[in-house]
């Protein structure tokens, strides 16, 4: 998985991230947003744009929230995988 969205992201969900995405691999679950591993190209494009600092290249994911690493890649593995957000806009 290349990229993480962690903690910071809970109950923000500032949708600026998926704007950018440019293969769609931003999901909205009920309380944050993840990064599909299977299709997250590694571009990097969506970690300049998110606002509170919540997205991470896998191998920097800070050591308190290296759960989100699991947890990017479980939700979509559960009953009630994400759905795809709405863009700005649309």
């Amino acid at each position: 998985m290349p990229y993480v969205i962690a903690e910071p992201c809970i109950n923000v969900k500032d949708r600026s991230c998926v704007d950018v995405c440019p293969v769609d691999c931003i999901y909205e679950g009920p309380d944050m947003l993840y990064i599909h591993p299977d299709e997250c190209i590694d571009c990097g494009a969506c970690e300049p744009e998110c606002p509170v600092t919540a997205i991470f290249p896998e191998e920097d994911v800070p050591p308190q929230w290296k759960d989100y690493i699991a947890k990017n890649r479980d939700v979509f593995q559960s009953e009630t995988p994400p759905g795809k957000p709405q863009r700005k806009g649309a």
